[in-house]
């Protein structure tokens, strides 16, 4: 599913023209990415929780030359569903 699909589902959904809805998803994903890049984490009840981890430091190994290479501490983004949302998807048959 792209963000144009669910723009459309949502418009079809609620009855707001898609120009509206496209707005509004756009602002939410911003909001998600301002306040991560904030330093905050975002709660969705239901749904899931964005938040920032730091990586440690530690050696990796390119593997064109198989010489080792250190890989810096890094910020990274992450997302982890919530309990409610896995047990609602969790008897969905696995799409082949």
């Amino acid at each position: 599913m792209t963000k144009a699909d669910l723009v459309k589902i949502i418009s079809e959904n609620t009855g707001i023209i898609r120009k509206d809805v496209a707005v509004v998803v756009d602002s939410l994903l911003k909001s998600i990415k301002d306040s991560l890049i904030d330093g905050n984490h975002i709660e969705i009840r239901g749904f899931g929780t964005f938040k920032l981890k730091s990586r440690k430091p530690r050696m990796g190994r390119n593997p064109k030359t198989d010489q080792k290479v250190p890989v810096p501490k890094r910020t990274v983004p992450t997302f982890k569903f919530s309990r409610d949302f896995k047990v609602s998807v969790i008897n969905v048959k696995t799409v082949k």
